[in-house]
């Protein structure tokens, strides 16, 4: 996946937009729009939405720390672009905001589970205690996947301003097209 110099530039804005968004929304535990941006830039660009994704990644190691806690970062976000992969690309126009929307939701309400095996690792937690874990953070999973169905309503007119973007500057061909129904 070569990239050209405008490519450069607009993954690195989009990946210091993720950056701020989750910044600006610190105030509001596991309420973000990552999984927005992450399902709305992998929709439009594919397997170019790594490159946004990780610039994110990268940014909250810089800012925050490359400790324990930013391990399992360098997949969580992955897993959800890879879901988002797996979806048909013609879904029909008037499912597409409540699939991306409860994608995006079960990424929320899945999040300490995908989180907790790196943990556990990291931590030497048996088994048991790894659900333990998990189970403990099940109330802030329920704050993570409900908060992040509704802020899921946000996907389409994202994926509509970045395919806007993308034919008035005349970078179509970067990126695969969707089929002409969505």
């Amino acid at each position: 996946m070569k990239l050209n110099t405008k490519e450069m530039a607009v993954f690195a804005m989009l990946g210091a937009i993720m950056y701020a968004s989750k910044v600006i929304l610190e105030a509001a535990p596991n309420i973000h729009l990552l999984g927005v941006f992450t399902i709305a830039f992998t929709v439009v660009y594919r397997q170019k939405a790594l490159y946004p994704i990780y610039i994110y990644v990268i940014l909250n190691g810089i800012f925050c720390g490359f400790a324990t806690w930013w391990i399992p970062y360098l997949y969580l976000w992955t897993i959800l672009w890879g879901a988002v992969m797996l979806l048909p690309r013609n879904i029909p126009n008037r499912f597409r905001p409540l699939i991306y929307m409860a994608v995006c939701a079960a990424h929320g309400f899945l999040y300490g589970t995908l989180y907790a095996p790196v943990q556990a690792l990291l931590f030497g937690l048996s088994f048991q205690k790894m659900l333990a874990w998990i189970a403990a953070g099940l109330p802030w999973d329920c704050i993570h996947g409900i908060s992040n169905f509704f802020c899921g309503i946000l996907i389409v007119p994202i994926i509509s301003a970045l395919r806007l973007a993308e034919k008035t500057t005349g970078n179509e061909g970067t990126h695969q097209q969707p089929p002409q129904n969505q």
